[in-house]
């Protein structure tokens, strides 16, 4: 494979595994899997519908004007200094959606899966004003211990899908060491910190 190719991939790897899917992608999970798949198709579509624009529409358009208006590429933005702006947005479109389920009482392992998401967001921007880690190790290792704590909660054997999660967090990881945006170091820590606040948020809350 072509160094260029290799690039291709690697920024493909990094769109598609954005670390503001994360809450979006547990909750389908949620009804397809468990017993919230008896909730009825309109009240899951409304849910998904919040989360969807207060978890990825919103943060991406305001990120992308802040960038704009700034005159950044992505690469620019992504070094440390720049990146609290971002950090402060996201921040604050999870507590709005967390606000918004809240105020519809949302049955309580869908908000514990925005309080994973948020608690995630909140550390990563804390631990980037003194050093670099990775949001996207960070959002994947979110939804392996989540995977791990509902396995215990729903008695399900996690296997399959906890391989697929470690394999596709090895891709995204070795995509950010590729782009040059993160160290091996930044993406270890960055996964480990998503799976210890994925497991507690689900299972203490």
């Amino acid at each position: 494979m072509k160094e260029r190719e290799i690039i291709i991939a690697a920024k493909t790897l990094s769109k598609v595994f954005n670390p503001f899917y994360l809450p979006i992608v547990g909750l389908i999970i949620l009804f397809l899997f468990t017993y919230l798949n008896m909730l009825p198709t309109k009240y899951k579509l409304m849910v998904l519908a919040i989360v969807y624009i207060c978890t990825i529409l919103l943060p991406n358009l305001l990120i992308r004007m802040y960038r704009n208006y700034q005159g950044w590429t992505l690469f620019e933005l992504g070094r440390k200094e720049r990146r609290m702006v971002p950090y402060l947005i996201s921040i604050l479109c999870y507590t709005l959606c967390y606000y918004f389920m809240y105020r519809l009482h949302i049955p309580h392992f869908m908000n514990s899966i925005i309080v994973a998401a948020l608690g995630i967001q909140l550390l990563c921007a804390t631990i980037n004003i003194y050093w670099k880690i990775s949001s996207h190790s960070a959002a994947i290792g979110g939804m392996t211990g989540a995977l791990v704590a509902f396995s215990g909660i729903f008695n399900f054997n996690p296997v399959f899908w906890l391989c697929f999660l470690l394999f596709v967090a090895g891709l995204v990881g070795t995509s950010r060491i590729i782009l040059r945006q993160h160290s091996l170091s930044q993406v270890v820590f960055g996964f480990l910190l998503g799976v210890v606040i994925g497991f507690i948020a689900i299972w203490k809350l």
